[in-house]
């Protein structure tokens, strides 16, 4: 639905608010909305020039508030509030009640949809390429800050016989992410070939509810767990309960060592010691295989005999030392009588 539908209307009631608040029975609402209407179509035609973007609408029981949302405030207020009393005056010719209006300016036109559909549109008018106009109000809401930008345009596109539509996007745009804040716009250029649709959706960002970040900062992401896991701190989540497992060796691998899992002193098999060799790689967990088998490279046990490698080679340090230390034999004292006798 969200490719289908307005963008604004899917989120009201959840991220958007209604532009236009008042309550009635059920006999006067159609004779209400059709005054909401009639007054929208009377400032939009009236004020076409002022770069409009939005109007709201506020109704009591004898007093109508309109807030309208402008780029050009100057244009709509005229020199020393004309144009706003002529306009306060003509609503009120129309709905017979009290009216008050608000302008508020538009700080960053370049963020707003409808603004944006409104200048593609003049441009197109004033014979402008579709494409140039097209990129250059993407890269310029781009460069404002939104973080996606989608234009799309309709029509005898460059005086051709037959229509298309074209369209530019960059950055993301989920139209179907209700919590994403999707502004659109819509309009229409008049041109000497026909008229040519423009549409407008920009990304903003989202919209979370109140008490959701401090949530969002306790729950890490399975990457950055597998990224603690590996400098050897704490996991939380599908982590611990991979650690809690013993011989669960596949289910870690490229994961890293966890150092946990050697302080208890139950199952699995031990590796050998070393008695008095330091290990070459202590953050490194050895493979979990018995002696007689292979290891995970696929290759056979050297054979652990620490003490036996050790003792060959003290004892061939050792032979000639005991050779010094045993006693002359017998021959060599007769062979020094016979020396003494010559």
């Amino acid at each position: 639905m969200g490719q289908k539908i307005h963008p604004g209307g899917l989120r009201v009631g959840v991220i958007h608010d209604w532009k236009s608040n008042w309550y009635t029975g059920t006999k006067e609402f159609s004779s209400y909305l059709l005054e909401d209407i009639k007054i929208r179509e009377h400032i939009y035609g009236k004020l076409a020039h002022a770069g409009l973007s939005d109007i709201l609408i506020r109704k009591d029981a004898q007093r109508i508030t309109i807030d309208i949302y402008t780029a050009r405030p100057g244009i709509v207020i005229g020199k020393s509030g004309v144009e706003v009393d002529a306009l306060r005056k003509d609503i009120h010719g129309m709905t017979n009640k009290a009216v008050h209006i608000n302008i508020n300016e538009i700080k960053r036109p370049e963020l707003d949809a409808k603004l944006v559909a409104q200048s593609i549109a003049e441009q197109l008018a004033n014979r402008v390429s579709f494409r140039r106009a097209m990129k250059r109000s993407l890269a310029s809401a781009m460069r404002s800050g939104a973080q996606g930008v989608k234009v799309m345009c309709g029509g005898r596109l460059g005086g051709g016989e037959m229509s298309r539509s074209e369209s530019y996007s960059e950055g993301r745009v989920p139209l179907h992410t209700i919590r994403a804040d999707i502004d659109y716009g819509f309009v229409e250029a008049k041109t000497t070939f026909g008229r040519i649709g423009v549409k407008v959706w920009i990304n903003k960002g989202e919209i979370m509810p109140e008490g959701y970040e401090g949530m969002a900062q306790k729950d890490a992401r399975l990457g950055d767990q597998d990224q603690a896991r590996r400098r050897g701190g704490t996991s939380e989540g599908l982590g611990a309960s991979r650690e809690g497992g013993r011989g669960r060796g596949p289910d870690r691998e490229g994961l890293g060592p966890v150092r946990q899992r050697r302080k208890g002193s139950g199952g699995g098999s031990r590796r050998p010691s070393g008695r008095g060799k330091a290990s070459v790689q202590d953050n490194v967990e050895r493979p979990r295989a018995d002696e007689e088998s292979t290891s995970t490279e696929a290759r056979e046990q050297p054979p652990v005999e620490p003490e036996a490698t050790r003792s060959e080679a003290e004892a061939a340090a050792e032979a000639p030392a005991q050779a010094e230390d045993q006693p002359q034999p017998e021959n060599t004292g007769d062979e020094s009588t016979e020396k003494s006798d010559d």
